[in-house]
C-alpha cells in the first residue's frame, strides 16, 4: 500500500509538472508543422508567465492574468514569425534571441516595477486558477483504487490543467480532419507546391505562428497563476527546451506529444520524491543530481529510443516565392 500510495502521490505531480510542458509541445508543433522552427518557446513561455503575474497581481483576476500572458506571447511570435517568415532570417538566432530578450526583461522590469529582486507580489487565490473537485471525488474515495485515481489524480487540478490535455484531440483534428490542417501541413511539406494552388505560405505560417503564441500563453499563465502563486525570475526553468526534446521523441504528432510530456513529467516528479531519499549501498543521492536527473534522462531516451525522426521537410528553410 505504501507502494501504490507513492505511485498516486508522484502521478498527480507528474499531471501538473506536465501541463507547461504539453502546451508548449503543442505550440511548438503548430510552428514546425508549417516550416517555422521555434526555439523561441522558453521565452514566450516566460514572457507569458510575467505578464500573467504582472496582471494578476494588478487587476485581482486570472483570466486577465491569462488574457494578457496571450497578448504577449503572441507578440513575441509575431516577432519571430516576422524576423523569419518576412525578412527569412535565421529562425533559430530569432528564437534564441527571444529567450534571451524575455530573460532578461522579464526580471529588470520585475525589479523595476515591483521591488523583489524579479518576483511579482504573492497572489491570492482570487487571483489564480484554484483547484477543482469533480462531481463525487469525495465519495469515490469509498471505491479501492480506482476510487484513489479519480479523487486524488483527474481530480482536483485547475482549469488550465484539464485544458492542455483537451488541447491534444483538438490539436489532432484540427491538423489531420480540417482543411486549415492540411494546408498547414502541406505548408511544412513542399511550399511551393501549396504556393503553386494559390494559397498564401506566409499568411499559413503567420497563423501557425499566432496559434503558438497563444499555446504559450497558455503555459506562461499556468506557472505563474495556477501551479504558482506568482512569477519569480526564469521560472520557466528550461521548461520550453524541454517541450521541443518531447516533440522530436513524439515526432511531431500530437498523441505521443502528449505520452512524450507526461513522461518528462513524471521523470521529473520522481525527481523531486528522490530528493533527500537514501537508496542502498549509493547512500543519499545530492539534490544536484536528482535535480539533473530529468535531464540526462531526456538526453538518453532522445538518443537511444526515439529511432529514426523525420522532421517536416521544409523546416527551418525560409520560403521565396519564384518569379
Amino acid at each position: 500500500m505504501d507502494f501504490l500510495q507513492t505511485l498516486m502521490l508522484v502521478t498527480d505531480s507528474a499531471v501538473r509538472l506536465s501541463v507547461p510542458l504539453i502546451f508548449a509541445c503543442l505550440a511548438g508543433l503548430y510552428s514546425e508543422r508549417s516550416g517555422v522552427v521555434d526555439i523561441g518557446l522558453e521565452g514566450k513561455m516566460l514572457g507569458g508567465a510575467f505578464a500573467a503575474g504582472c496582471i494578476a497581481a494588478i487587476s485581482g483576476s486570472a483570466w486577465l492574468g491569462l488574457g494578457a500572458a496571450i497578448l504577449v506571447s503572441i507578440f513575441l511570435a509575431l516577432v519571430h514569425g516576422y524576423a523569419s517568415i518576412t525578412q527569412r532570417g535565421n529562425q533559430i538566432v530569432s528564437g534564441v534571441a527571444i529567450n534571451f530578450v524575455a530573460s532578461g526583461l522579464t526580471a529588470l522590469l520585475g525589479q523595476a516595477w515591483f521591488s523583489r529582486g524579479g518576483k511579482t507580489p504573492q497572489l491570492p487565490n482570487t487571483a489564480r486558477f484554484t483547484e477543482i473537485q469533480l462531481p463525487f471525488a469525495d465519495a469515490a474515495r469509498n471505491i479501492p483504487v480506482l476510487g484513489d485515481v479519480y479523487a486524488d489524480i483527474i481530480s482536483g487540478h485547475s482549469l488550465l490543467v484539464y485544458a492542455s490535455f483537451i488541447a491534444v484531440p483538438i490539436t489532432w483534428y484540427v491538423l489531420f480532419r480540417t482543411r486549415f490542417g492540411l494546408r498547414l501541413r502541406a505548408v511544412g511539406e513542399n511550399p511551393g507546391a501549396v504556393d503553386t494552388a494559390g494559397i498564401s505560405v506566409a499568411m499559413m505560417r503567420y497563423r501557425a505562428v499566432i496559434i503558438t503564441g497563444i499555446l504559450c500563453g497558455f503555459a506562461g499563465a499556468y506557472l505563474s497563476i495556477a501551479q504558482s502563486a506568482g512569477f519569480s525570475k526564469d521560472m520557466t526553468a528550461g521548461k520550453g527546451y524541454i517541450a521541443l526534446a518531447a516533440l522530436v521523441f513524439a515526432k511531431w504528432k500530437p498523441v505521443n506529444a502528449l505520452g512524450a510530456c507526461f513522461l518528462f513529467g513524471f521523470l521529473d516528479a520522481v525527481a523531486i520524491r528522490m530528493q533527500g531519499v537514501s537508496l542502498p549501498v549509493i547512500g543519499q543521492v545530492p539534490v544536484q543530481a536528482m535535480q539533473a536527473l530529468p535531464y540526462i534522462l531526456t538526453v538518453i531516451l532522445l538518443a537511444g529510443f526515439i529511432g529514426k525522426s523525420i522532421p517536416p521537410k521544409a523546416s527551418g528553410t525560409p520560403y521565396v516565392k519564384e518569379r
